[in-house]
């Protein structure tokens, strides 16, 4: 891996320098001396990428370590391609101090939505920038989604890919339940039974990281748009799907089921769900149930967003009761999640929202609960891109082996 001997566990070393903070540990100097070092290396490369650009001496007076502490490691990041120095800082007094930053051109990333529809891969720097997307359609054939894959990922390589550390990971974003890196259960298509992360990690020697789509949505938001240690994102599209942040970290329960809030029942005995059930919510209210209601009301075969949205422009009757029930249902649900969770903000991703932001202000009223007047609930801001953008933070995050992945303020929106 890229810094050898650095913890995964992000807790670990966070605890440490609590303790030292507390004056438990007596300058960090108990222990292993390669752990602590390891563990001042990881603090030092978060600085750097948290609060750039910054100085050795702002480093040092941040995180309460010697400047000749922060110079070695400096130098050793330098070496490892890590970080630049980028100029002086503007200052009066004394000598100038050489500013740093992370070298985001050190290697690159590609996270991929599959969706049950179409594939959309994203190409970004280690820092989510200089992005390049592709889309193809979904393959029919399971037997052929690896190839896919491959192909799309090899199409994608930058034109001038010779970098310190190349491909750095891929990440994959499942439209089901994930556990252990592998798909358990998919309801919109079939791809329980292939070892994606495998195979994928086998043909291009880089690490696959596999993830819920609700989920990777939820990091999206995290690390490009909302500063909050506890956010409800509900993503619908074909189903519906929950992520949730409690207290900064990603939770998915002990098989990684938890945020299925789609296959929660709001209907005793109702429509049939792939899952096993009857009346889950996502037989109601997700994009696919409610176009396929309405195409139904129009007595036509499929309609699209597209089509919804333009009559409901006009005054149609037909429209009007699909949004209206749209808001409806997401309200019971938002209603829920919020006396389950409690989070300081509540994002709704879907084409309901996006096309019609509003939406969310209508659904807020409809919450009377007293209990729900203090969280937000906003619209996503990243839409479509939010599942990429979280698959993009994942893969940095384990490449560099450091646990906080601040980009809000990286100019992409």
């Amino acid at each position: 891996m890229l810094v050898p001997g650095i913890l995964n566990g992000a807790m670990i070393f966070l605890d440490t320098l609590y303790c030292q903070r507390q004056g438990w540990i007596d300058n960090m100097v108990t222990g292993s001396k390669e752990l602590i070092r390891d563990i001042n290396s990881t603090l030092v490369l978060e600085t750097i990428i948290n609060s750039k650009p910054i100085s050795r001496a702002a480093i040092s007076k941040k995180l309460g370590l010697t400047k000749a502490t922060i110079s070695t490691i400096v130098q050793d990041l330098i070496n490892k391609d890590l970080v630049i120095e980028i100029g002086s800082d503007d200052t009066d007094l004394g000598r100038k101090p050489i500013l740093l930053s992370f070298n985001k051109k050190a290697g690159y990333v590609i996270s991929i939505d599959i969706g049950v529809e179409t594939i959309s891969a994203l190409l970004t720097d280690l820092e989510g920038e200089d992005c390049s997307l592709k889309q193809i359609k979904t393959p029919k054939n399971n037997d052929s989604i690896i190839n896919s894959l491959c192909s799309l990922i090899e199409s994608m390589k930058p034109g001038n890919s010779d970098t310190t550390y190349g491909l750095v990971g891929i990440s994959l974003g499942i439209h089901g339940v994930v556990y252990n890196n592998k798909v358990s259960f998919t309801p919109y298509y079939h791809l329980t039974g292939i070892d994606l992360a495998e195979e994928l990690e086998q043909h291009f020697h880089t690490p696959v990281f596999l993830e819920n789509e609700a989920n990777l949505s939820v990091l999206g938001e995290k690390t490009f748009m909302f500063d909050y240690p506890n956010i409800a994102n509900i993503s619908v599209h074909s189903g519906i799907g929950l992520g949730l942040l409690i207290n900064n970290t990603l939770y998915t329960g002990y098989n990684g089921r938890a945020g299925e809030f789609g296959h929660t029942i709001i209907e005793v005995n109702g429509r049939e769900c792939p899952c096993g059930n009857h009346g889950c919510l996502e037989q109601y209210v997700s994009e696919r149930a409610l176009l396929k209601e309405f195409a139904r009301k129009k007595g036509i075969t499929d309609a699209d967003f597209e089509l919804l949205s333009s009559l409901y422009q006009t005054g149609d009757k037909d429209a009007i009761e699909i949004m209206d029930k749209f808001i409806k249902y997401m309200s019971v649900c938002i209603n829920n999640v919020l006396n389950a969770y409690n989070p300081d903000i509540v994002i709704i991703n879907s084409s309901f929202t996006n096309f019609f932001p509003g939406l969310a202000g209508h659904i807020e009223q409809s919450l009377s609960s007293r209990m729900n007047s203090v969280t937000h609930i906003v619209p996503s801001a990243l839409q479509d891109s939010s599942i990429l953008l979280g698959g993009i933070s994942v893969v940095i995050k384990n490449f560099l082996a450091i646990s906080t992945l601040n980009l809000r303020n990286n100019g992409l929106f």
